[in-house]
């Protein structure tokens, strides 16, 4: 037989390595991009993907719409709603009424953790549902209407 590895098992080996990696560094709140484990481990990115998937499945870890995946440990308490549920639920933390300033994507992506692109994204949203009026290039984006509250049973 050749001296070749065997694929099989290999994205389990990976995802073995990354959870030694999370149990190691307490800190660690990202996963290594897709590509760091590509180089890393000389595979390919279907068999990376694979390795993520199985620290999804083992609750280890999560993906994250815009961001690289997030780890997931016991007892720590994400938000894991929507960005754009978050966004609109300023307004409503903040006591902010129709007509009134609302924060920049600038001070938004700070404070939430993530790039200012994809917080544009959850303005868009916002803005189409008529929840907040204005932004663009220069403009100070302004609540339109205070969200409802979500009841949950």
């Amino acid at each position: 037989m050749s001296q070749q590895a065997s694929p099989r098992g290999t994205f389990l080996k990976i995802a073995d390595s990354v959870k030694r990696q999370i149990e190691v560094d307490p800190s660690m709140t990202e996963l290594p991009s897709l590509a760091e484990v590509m180089h890393d481990h000389k595979v390919s990115r279907g068999v990376a993907l694979r390795a993520f998937g199985v620290l999804r499945q083992e609750g280890i870890a999560e993906p994250v719409p815009g961001g690289r995946w997030r780890v997931v440990r016991a007892g720590a308490r994400d938000d894991r709603r929507p960005l754009d549920q978050r966004v609109a639920e300023i307004i409503v933390t903040e006591g902010l009424k129709a007509g009134e300033a609302f924060p920049s994507a600038s001070v938004l992506a700070e404070r939430f953790g993530v790039s200012r692109p994809t917080v544009t994204k959850a303005l868009e949203k916002l803005e189409a549902a008529g929840v907040l009026a204005g932004g663009g290039q220069g403009k100070v984006r302004t609540v339109r209407a205070v969200p409802a509250r979500e009841g949950r049973s």
